[in-house]
Order: structure tokens, then sequence, then C-alpha cells
């Protein structure tokens, strides 16, 4: 079984083509720009959501929150009210159940991507949901990462994903950490483990103030080259928690910065 917080069965931002991006709850990272924090902690069952849903969407069972969905109108009371970075508005899903619901609109897509939260932390799961995806319905898998587990020990599950879609923060360590709360080291580990490997897509960098952002897009460059696509995410504050924009403000990168950063990257190519 594995926690899902939200499947998007059409999406066109999330890998090649249309695709179901598939988020899956909990993250191993703790970034300051997080814009869905929600996604990072699983529910400890405190019960304050339940009591500020207006439509009673939310009850308690066992002493556990239960969320029913049909009653939800979405308001994210329960999120803005959640002080443990999580949200009880997630489901349990065995590979079987996930697989049916890919299988009813597989003819519409061209593949599943997964995220999170962080995904790899089920990587189990994920390698027979992808058996399944690939040996049943010929849809392509693709893996949004933040790089923080070493994919050198699961190459069941690098060997059968198609592409990785790679974070990386920042290089330089001590900014890493003040930004995510852990080192880079596995991330830098997996950038270069998935180049040799040829299994990455793209590497994302998010372009948020009061960060050394052109050492990280030059010395990323140099590593990935022409390889394959390096994005920018632009930073926004919203969703953001108080002390990411305590560090970040409210005010993202300017179109000149980002295409400064843009010609920086191109004169690696």
């Amino acid at each position: 079984m594995a926690l899902v917080n939200k499947i998007i069965p059409f999406s066109c931002i999330d890998g090649p083509g249309n695709r179901t991006a598939i988020f899956f709850q909990g993250c191993n990272f703790k970034c300051t720009y997080c814009h869905n924090p929600e996604t990072i902690n699983k529910c400890i069952n405190c019960k304050k959501c339940v009591l500020v849903c207006p439509v009673k969407a939310l009850e308690i069972k066992d002493e556990k929150v239960i969320w029913n969905e049909d009653k939800c109108v979405q308001c994210d009371n329960c999120i803005r009210e959640c002080s443990h970075l999580s949200t009880p508005k997630t489901k349990d899903f065995s590979v079987d159940e996930l697989f049916n619901q890919i299988k009813e609109i597989s003819p519409f897509i061209q593949g599943i991507t997964v995220s999170g939260g962080e995904c790899t932390l089920n990587a189990d799961f994920l390698i027979e949901l992808f058996k399944k995806v690939k040996n049943e319905l010929g849809l392509t898998c693709f893996v949004d990462t933040n790089g923080g587990i070493d994919l050198s020990e699961y190459k069941e599950l690098v060997d059968i994903t198609d592409k990785f879609m790679l974070d990386v923060k920042s290089i330089d360590e001590d900014e890493h950490i003040k930004v995510t709360g852990t080192s880079n080291d596995i991330v830098l580990k997996n950038l270069k483990y998935l180049l040799d490997n040829n299994k990455l897509y793209e590497v994302r960098t998010v372009i948020a103030p009061n960060l050394d952002n052109e050492k990280t897009v030059l010395e990323v460059s140099k590593i990935i080259k022409d390889k394959c696509k390096y994005k920018f995410n632009a930073y926004r504050k919203y969703g953001v928690r108080k002390e990411g924009i305590d560090l970040h403000g409210e005010v993202g990168p300017s179109e000149e910065e980002i295409n400064n950063l843009k010609s920086l990257q191109k004169g690696c190519i």
C-alpha cells in the first residue's frame, strides 16, 4: 500500500505528452519555498482539521480522521489549520487499485508520472506499479524526484523507469541544507548516475531570491551540458509557509534575471 495525496488524470507539464500525474504523500526534504508543504508529512490524527471543516467532510472514527471526498468542497480549511505540514485528504492505494484508475483513462494518455511529496520513498510500490503499467498498458513511466534517495541502490526501479526528472535545489551543500534541511551529496550522486545511464529527461532548479542562483545554474549546466533539458522554476510565494517567505520574500525573480540565467546555461552547452 502507498499513501497518495492527489491524482491529476491529464497533465501536460509533468513530462512529454498527456500524462497522469500521481502525487504521493510524504517527503524527506522540507524545502523553504515548497508551494505544497501539506505533502511533507503524514497525518498524525490530531483532529484539529475536523473542527474547521464547514461541510463535515471530516470525521473521527477509531481515533483516526476520515475524509469523505464526496462531501468535500476543496476549501482547504483543513490544510491551513494543520500545523504538521500534512493533510487529511489522502488515500491509501494498493498497486492494483491505482493501476485500475490509470487503466480507465489509458487510451487518452501517453504515460504516467509519479511525484510527491517524494515518490521514491515508495520504491518497491513503484516497481510493481510500473511493471503492470508498462506490460499491460504499454505506457511510459516517469519519476519526478528530489534525488534524496540513493538510486544506485534501487537498480530495478531505475531500469524499469523510462526517464527521471530531478530537482537540484542548490549546488552548494551549505545552501542546500539551509533550503531543504539535508545535504545534497546524494542528489549530486544521482545527477551523475542518471546521466551516465541515459535516464534523465530534465533537471529543474527553483530560482528563488536570497540564493546563489548563478552558481547553481553554472555548475549544474557544466555537468549536464546538452545531455538533458534544464528547466528553471521561478519562485512564487503562493502556498509557501511563513519561514519560507521570511527567507525568500514575496516577489519572485524578474524576467531579466531568468533570461540572464538562461544565457549562462546556454554558454555551457
